[in-house]
């Protein structure tokens, strides 16, 4: 039984709801039709390159931008970015960053969306599934929400990822299907998932926050980034996340390129010492850096508006 805001939720209600159907075809497909087609490196190849795109539009998109926007864009980048990360099936940008913000409000305390204390398979994936989390918080996402092609895609967030499973379909067949999406979107969800319910659990702390964040190498390398997570709580709006050299950082090196070519600009990366801060210092850096980069003007030219704080 799972305890959420002072009601249970039974084992049914959490994993084996209507809304779980989807999760769990993905995942027995996957396992099917790898018994089906047999081993394949080739298969797996194909999986991997399929997963680390898709892992950027996760932590570059998601997260980085539309959760703590640390990158300014243009509004037709801004929907490519939307595009591939709803790809990901992980639901709608605003859903994704309304939750997330929430998380980064909450870390690790009673109202948190997916705090290992409240149970490691709830933190990994219990919560995503969940009814209890069906809804979207359009008053944490006011900056988003004014655009209505960001509203379309939280409301048809399946479209997408249809969209890359009938593409690969058409161009590789069962075997490009079952390892290009199948697996690849097994692996995806699952590489995203460690860092709410390991994130907190496992690994080291360079800075005091207020919450359990921690960095490990490994969850870097599977997220492209996003195992240095006691350093992004630390400072939350920071586009690059690995502060020293030998963190390994993918999406922040993406962003670069992506910033190199004209295609987002003024990347957030303010240089952080590694030495332990007290945890006044952390509250009032986390004030500092939810300061946003401003987003599109709504129309597709103008000025863009002022930052809004990201509380």
């Amino acid at each position: 039984m799972q305890l959420r805001n002072g009601r249970r939720l039974s084992f049914a209600d959490v994993y084996l709801n209507r809304k779980t159907i989807l999760f769990w075809g993905v995942h027995l497909t996957a396992i099917i039709g790898v018994v089906q087609l047999g081993w394949s490196w080739a298969g797996l190849g194909l999986a991997i390159a399929l997963y680390l795109p898709r892992m950027f539009f996760v932590t570059g998109g998601y997260h980085r931008y539309f959760s703590h926007r640390s990158y300014r864009t243009s509004r037709f980048f801004q929907f490519l970015l939307a595009f591939g990360a709803v790809a990901t099936a992980q639901k709608g940008v605003l859903w994704w960053a309304s939750h997330h913000r929430q998380h980064h409000r909450n870390s690790d305390e009673p109202n948190d969306v997916h705090s290992p204390r409240d149970g490691f398979w709830w933190s990994h994936m219990g919560w995503i599934l969940s009814y209890e989390q069906e809804e979207t918080d359009l008053a944490a996402v006011k900056d988003l929400a004014r655009y209505p092609e960001l509203r379309w895609l939280d409301r048809w967030w399946v479209v997408p990822p249809t969209l890359v499973a009938v593409a690969l379909f058409a161009v590789g067949g069962s075997f490009a299907l079952i390892w290009g999406f199948f697996v690849s979107q097994v692996l995806l969800w699952h590489g995203t998932f460690t860092i709410n319910s390991l994130s907190h659990v496992i690994g080291t702390r360079r800075f005091e926050t207020t919450d359990d964040s921690r960095n490990h190498w490994a969850l870097a390398l599977i997220t492209l980034g996003e195992g240095w997570h006691n350093n992004h709580h630390h400072r939350p709006g920071v586009a690059r996340q690995g502060i020293m050299w030998w963190e390994i950082d993918g999406s922040y090196y993406v962003l670069r390129v992506l910033a190199a070519l004209g295609l987002v600009w003024d990347v957030r990366e303010k240089p952080l010492k590694a030495k332990t801060a007290a945890p006044s210092d952390e509250t009032a850096s986390v004030a500092d850096e939810m300061t946003p980069a401003p987003l599109p003007a709504p129309s597709l030219t103008g000025v863009a508006p002022p930052a809004e704080p990201i509380a």
